[in-house]
């Protein structure tokens, strides 16, 4: 969707793109200027590390201390090329022929394909908007076989915003301790959430997991950072030397420039990271009250990442429409509006729509969606 928009978008035409997943600042300017910096030094034309540089290494040990509570060594962080490339990695560290991997849906259109390259089969389980987009261990259990190998937990969520509670982290992470399961936890918008809302990573939830966990995050969203690459994992010392052993045949290191720039932003000033956030909040209040106006749109206020997930059952039923796919052919062609379908990351009768982008453009198309969808 986001392709077809820009593609008509190019054409002259005048669409306004909730589906791309990446905040619309610009990398703060400290940050460029160190990997401007970086650029010149003759150091950073040379193979370094495959699991990272030392620093950076020391810096994301820092912030997994302070943001997730789990005190870690450097040794036990590799940086790679983006959270995508974590993502895949410790699927693939983890995961043999035919385990399963458990994905609470809806979920990143990433997740699945990343267990089926890794020859896993993934199993989905999902809570819609009755349950606020978060499942349940009651949930989890009913699809608990001897195959079970890992469980994908992911707070705050793409595609939906949620934010698991402490006592529902703790919860599936007792839950995951007890039948010898490992988590992997997506982190990666940790630290945009909202309403005094913290997001409990599950090994501070519950420290005996740590010894069958891998935390995978990095700086794209926080830092407005989508096109530097540059992501990492978190772990058990076997497992991530293993995943180090991997890495070292896959793609070497990161781009030493993108990690000069990655330690700026964890070690430099955080005030940008406060502006964004807070539009981000102005944002989401303003979409989720313009999307609950329309007739047949049930949309609840996220508490985290830069989404909102509607559930438009009601509206393709009035419209008499079939798929949450085919509403959002629709919207596009007669309101020039671009929203990802619920196809994308889950059963039908969803769209996600992202709110980074601008103020005035956010109002405009909730503006089109309101007229286009008046009773």
């Amino acid at each position: 969707m986001d392709a077809k928009a820009k593609a008509l978008q190019a054409a002259g035409r005048p669409v306004i793109s909730y589906a791309a997943g990446e905040p619309d600042f610009s990398t703060p300017a400290h940050i460029v200027e160190a990997a401007s910096a970086a650029v010149l030094d003759p150091k950073n034309y040379r193979y370094t590390p495959a699991a990272g540089l030392p620093d950076l290494r020391a810096a994301i040990a820092a912030k997994t201390a302070r943001d997730s509570g789990w005190a870690v060594d450097p040794a036990q962080v590799i940086v790679t090329n983006g959270g995508k490339q974590a993502v895949y990695q410790s699927f693939a560290t983890l995961l043999d022929d035919g385990d399963e991997a458990i994905l609470p849906a809806p979920y990143w259109t990433t997740y699945p394909e990343a267990v089926k390259l890794a020859g896993g089969v993934p199993v989905e389980v999902f809570a819609g908007a009755d349950q606020d987009y978060l499942v349940t261990v009651e949930q989890l259990e009913s699809v608990r076989t001897d195959r079970t190998k890992v469980l994908l937990f992911v707070s705050p969520s793409n595609p939906t915003g949620a934010v698991y509670s402490l006592e529902q982290t703790r919860a599936i992470g007792e839950w995951a301790l007890e039948h010898g399961i490992w988590v992997i936890a997506d982190e990666i918008y940790q630290n945009l959430v909202y309403d005094g809302v913290k997001a409990v990573s599950i090994v501070e939830a519950v420290p005996e997991l740590a010894s069958q966990c891998i935390l995978v995050n990095g700086v794209a969203k926080t830092y407005a950072m989508t096109g530097w690459r540059l992501g990492w994992m978190v772990g058990p010392a076997d497992a991530i030397k293993a995943a180090s052993n991997l890495q070292s045949h896959l793609s070497s290191n990161v781009s030493n420039i993108s990690q000069k720039a990655a330690l700026e932003a964890l070690t430099g000033p955080q005030d940008e990271v406060a502006v964004m956030r807070d539009a981000f909040d102005r944002r989401r209040t303003a979409i989720v009250a313009g999307l609950n106006a329309i007739d047949g749109i049930v949309c609840p206020t996220p508490q985290g990442a830069f989404y909102v997930y509607p559930d438009v059952t009601a509206l393709m039923a009035r419209l008499g429409i079939g798929t949450s796919l085919e509403l959002a052919d629709y919207i596009l062609e007669r309101a020039e509006v671009a929203v990802v379908p619920g196809e994308a990351f889950g059963p039908s009768g969803y769209l996600r729509l992202s709110y980074a982008l601008g103020d005035e453009a956010l109002a405009e198309g909730v503006a089109r969606l309101q007229q286009l969808f008046a009773v």
